[in-house]
């Protein structure tokens, strides 16, 4: 909105106080400055709030707005007086006003800190969260103008509003003066008063996606009238999956005495429906779409899926079609799937919805799945029905315009159908918020990732988000970090996603590998080696080995206590004739998930070559309950080499609700039943698995290997988030973080470049050593006279560098002279390095004194828009940039995920005596880190940090060489109040 003439020009309207926001209830709301404009909306407004909520906001009966009211409360400067609204369809719902007083409680201006705050909530709708939202933003606000206390005077009745301010979080006092409750809020923000924000986001963010998979009545708008079309076709779909709720179809075309479609109610409108639509699923043209979502927004619609195209992957007119269609939905308190979406599937049974493209539904399982392309998910459901896998959910975004992965992972993140989150993401609109969430949901559920686009350094068309420049290394690391799998390709994706779904996590790397085929199990004992597993020799059974033999060895291997996860491998039988045996699969199969169920819980992965049925015989649902295999009946199953095929065993299968299944992480069976239900390893007193998950089978070694080396690290990821890693507290007592801000300050200047600035020498040594970090000195060198006279103050032996940016840091191009013990020696080496590289004012000389002997690393910090501060860490030199062998971690770090970093490099045996040598002082190294991190995070003024060399001895360290740079903070959206993203 445009400020009004009215409005003091000094204060402009604030426009970046405008915000969606998700409420309680899961719908979406506005919150924005009031303006001079909003005088009929805030009479029209106070008209329809009760009397007993105008009594406990003004402590008397006060049934109507005088003129001079509606003024006082649409007249604003804000920064003294400040008013904001929530509005729903362009109306306003609730307000919330403070003014800036002194200490003795009168109207003032700054340098005055303390405002007096008030809100009117809308009875209707009242217990949907407004008000907490809307203390947020107002905090926010003053915060903004230098305001850090809110006052409030509350009657004692008025509990709703008591308990706003009371869950908030703030630091408050209360007392009761006058018959009235004082209430004081400390609006600076607090670990709790932060907890209680994303707690709030998250109930707020899965309820809005619940809505969208859950709906009770379900209208498809553009339902063609002839066979054919994507409405048509949305409609067939969503009638054949069963859905358990109403469905409409609309289209402003049916003839006015259509009754039904597809045995439906045809309406040429939704408000021609006269009954609830809960969710719109849209296929019309672009251009008619804004005519569709004012009928479904003014008609309590509460989502909308959008398979509509031409929008923003259509270019420049297209993103703002999109832009549009998002405000519009959002006014109306919906979200959007979409648009150009495939669709959305929830497969409970209490739900069957199938509002999508795909015309079979998937069978219910345990695992979410989201793409951001038709194609891809297309793919995915292919490749998951294919091998027996069972789905919660699966959402296809389109170009994710409003609803993203991040709101499904705060949905799957309590969702108790679901187990495993697989997502496919071209693009990461708030990293930041991602890598939170992600972390949070790894620790009770796997979450496993495909990026797609990690190289073209833009967005697909259609995603109109932020870039991060961070390169896809840093990326993948930062997830890693996060506890996210990361896997390059949706066939990993699904590889990965089968194992967790189906069995337990391991306790280790240990791996046992059993199978008929020597040649298989070698390839599988190398696979393990290159993934860094540690697998034993590969125990052969030989060809001859039957079904039986295949259980008990896999009996003794899950009983064996140095083993931490099975493969099996398995060739076909073959007869006399030569020819492979067929039905042996799901005998064998039969065999497997008799020893799998009967066992101690441990991951069971087979590798099998062209055996017929087994990986469908494998994927079967079993029973809770053990049933009798082949191995315990006579047959042709015991008899060892070639014998006739035998039908496999028919046993009970029982229903979803009866069929047991633990989450992954927990003792027990795998959850890729379809059951809702789990079983703990405490409920089985024999230290057996509960229950049978399904076992996954892969047709190559390497496939399986590779799953279950991401199994073994997000296993051990988990086992260290159960003890998170904490920032030394002896880092206080050594960093004077006052100080530094004032130098910060001091060296931006009043009016700083938005670009920033780089330090000098000294001035970045000045800064570093308020956190602890001191820098080696290094003396300018213009000239041999200069580089002697350095060399005496420093004392010998001294080293002779460059510090010319193209020879920086470079001592392969000779740039470096190390260990000149005396004047002679100096003055050599600086008629040397001048002779061969240029000129001293080319070359900018530096002297510096030796320090003891060690390994030269790096330490970086930097600040990217989108995902925050970032730690790196890598040995110095050209092999390590040439190989990229640098690990990264999110700012802040703790004392795990720096004693993490500096292992995580390739490099990093050299770190630890690699070849006889003594170990470097890691303990040093990783304090150095700690505090870096603490610098960054502590002051986002800082946004790069580079130490090179750091030189890490058998005792201690040295940092040679330091670059900072500092410029006007960016904007922490994930600090602010809760908001929805707007691109």
């Amino acid at each position: 909105m445009e400020p009004t003439p009215e409005q003091s020009p000094h204060h402009a309207y604030p426009d970046h106080w405008e915000a969606d926001v998700v409420l309680r209830d899961g719908g979406t709301a506005r919150v924005r400055p009031i303006t001079t404009d909003d005088a009929e909306r805030l009479v029209s407004f106070y008209e329809q709030v009760s009397d007993e909520s105008k009594y406990y906001r003004f402590f008397a009966p006060y049934p109507r707005l005088s003129a001079r009211d509606v003024h006082r409360f649409t007249h604003h400067d804000y920064v003294d007086r400040v008013g904001l609204a929530v509005t729903v369809g362009g109306e306003f719902i609730a307000t919330v006003r403070y003014d800036r007083i002194d200490d003795r409680g009168r109207p003032a201006s700054a340098p005055a800190d303390e405002a007096e705050v008030a809100f009117l909530v809308q009875d209707a709708h009242q217990g949907r969260g407004v008000a907490s939202a809307l203390l947020e933003h107002i905090a926010a606000v003053a915060r903004e103008r230098g305001i850090r206390r809110f006052a409030a005077e509350v009657l004692p009745a008025n509990n709703k509003m008591i308990k706003v301010f009371r869950d908030a979080g703030f630091t408050q006092q209360r007392s009761f003066e006058d018959g009235s409750v004082h209430l004081t809020l400390d609006l600076e923000p607090t670990a709790e008063s932060l907890a209680v924000q994303r707690a709030r986001e998250q109930r707020a963010e899965a309820r809005s996606v619940q809505r969208l998979l859950a709906p009770g009545s379900v209208a498809v708008i553009g339902v063609g009238r002839a066979p054919g079309g994507v409405g048509r076709t949305v409609l067939r779909n969503l009638l054949g999956s069963g859905f358990t709720g109403r469905t409409y179809a609309v289209n402003t075309s049916f003839a006015d005495d259509l009754g039904t479609v597809e045995g439906v109610p045809a309406h040429r409108s939704v408000g021609g429906i006269g009954e609830q639509v809960d969710l719109a699923v849209v296929a019309v043209p672009a251009d008619r779409v804004p005519e569709v979502v004012a009928d479904c927004g003014e008609h309590g619609v509460q989502g909308i899926v959008v398979l509509s195209a031409g929008y923003a992957e259509r270019g420049a007119e297209g993103r703002e079609r999109q832009r549009e269609l998002v405000r519009q939905a959002r006014s109306y308190g919906m979200r959007i799937i979409g648009p150009n979406a495939f669709g959305i599937i929830n497969t409970s049974e209490s739900v069957r919805l199938n509002a999508s493209l795909a015309p079979e539904s998937p069978k219910a399982g345990r695992i979410g799945l989201f793409t951001q392309s038709g194609a891809i998910g297309i793919a995915l459901l292919s490749g998951l029905h294919r091998r027996g896998a069972g789905l919660s959910a699966f959402i296809s975004a389109g170009n994710r315009a409003d609803v993203s992965g991040n709101d499904f992972l705060q949905y799957w993140y309590e969702d108790q159908g679901t187990d495993v989150a697989l997502l496919y993401l071209e693009s990461l609109g708030n990293p930041r918020k991602f890598t939170r969430l992600a972390r949070r949901t790894a620790a009770v559920k796997p979450v496993v990732v495909v990026k797609g686009a990690r190289h073209s350094g833009t967005n697909p068309p259609g995603h109109a988000v932020p870039v991060s420049r961070i390169p896809d290394a840093t990326v993948s690391a930062l997830m890693r970090q996060a506890g996210v799998i990361r896997v390059d390709t949706v066939t990993e994706m699904v590889d990965v996603g089968l194992l967790l779904a189906g069995q337990p996590l391991p306790d280790g790397p240990r791996v046992a590998i059993l199978g008929n085929s020597e040649s298989l199990g070698l390839l599988t004992y190398d696979a393990c080696l290159a993934e860094g597993l540690r697998p034993r020799p590969p125990r052969d059974l030989t060809t001859e080995a039957s079904p039986r033999d295949f259980r008990r060895a896999l009996a003794e291997a899950l009983a064996d206590r140095t083993c931490d996860a099975v493969i099996v491998t398995a060739i076909p039988w073959v007869g006399e004739n030569g020819e492979a045996l067929t039905g042996e699969g799901e005998v064998l199969a039969a065999a497997l998930r008799e020893a799998a169920t009967t066992g101690p819980a441990k991951p069971v992965a087979v590798v099998h070559v062209e055996m017929g049925g087994l990986a469908q015989a494998l994927a079967a649902a079993t029973s809770t309950a053990n049933q009798p295999g082949p191995a315990n009946q006579p047959g042709p199953a015991d008899r060892p080499g070639p014998h006739p095929a035998a039908a496999a065993p028919q046993a009970r299968t029982s229903s979803p609700a009866a069929s047991a299944a633990t989450p992954p992480g927990r003792s027990g069976a795998g959850a890729a039943t379809d059951s809702a239900d789990t079983t703990d390893s405490a409920d089985a007193t024999d230290g057996t698995r509960p229950s049978a998950g399904r076992i996954p089978a892969y047709p190559a070694a390497e496939r399986a290997v590779r799953a279950l080396a991401e199994v073994v690290k997000y296993a051990q990821w988990r086992r260290h988030a159960a003890a998170p890693g904490k920032v030394p507290e002896f880092l206080d007592e050594t960093i004077d973080e006052h100080a530094t801000a004032g130098l910060i300050e001091t060296l931006l200047g009043p009016d700083p470049d938005p670009r920033g600035r780089p330090l000098t020498h000294d001035e970045a040594r000045e800064l570093l050593a308020g956190y602890g970090v001191p820098v080696r000195p290094a003396l300018p060198a213009p000239d041999p006279e200069a580089a002697v006279a350095a060399a005496a103050e420093l004392g010998y032996p001294v080293a002779l560098k460059t510090t010319a940016p193209h020879l920086r840091h470079r001592a392969d191009l000779g740039g470096v002279r190390l260990d000149l013990v005396n004047e002679n020696a100096l003055r050599r080496a600086y008629d040397e390095l001048t002779e061969l590289l240029g000129t001293p004012a080319e070359l900018r000389p530096v002297v510096q004194a030796m320090v003891p002997r060690g390994v030269d690393t790096v330490v970086r910090a930097s600040i990217d828009a989108a995902a925050g501060a970032v730690l790196s860490f890598g040995l110095a030199g050209a092999p390590s940039e040439l190989l990229g062998d640098t690990a990264h971690r999110l700012v802040p770090a703790t004392d795990r995920d720096v004693a993490e970093l500096i292992r995580s490099i390739r490099a990093a045996p050299v770190l630890f005596g690699w070849r006889g040598a003594a170990p470097a002082d890691t303990a040093a190294l990783e304090e150095l880190l700690l505090r870096v991190s603490r610098l960054v995070d502590d002051h986002p003024e800082v946004v790069s940090v580079a130490l090179e060399p750091v030189v890490v001895a058998t005792q201690g360290l040295t940092v040679l060489g330091a670059t900072v740079r500092l410029a006007p903070p960016p904007a922490r959206s994930d600090l602010g109040p809760r908001r929805l993203p707007s691109y």
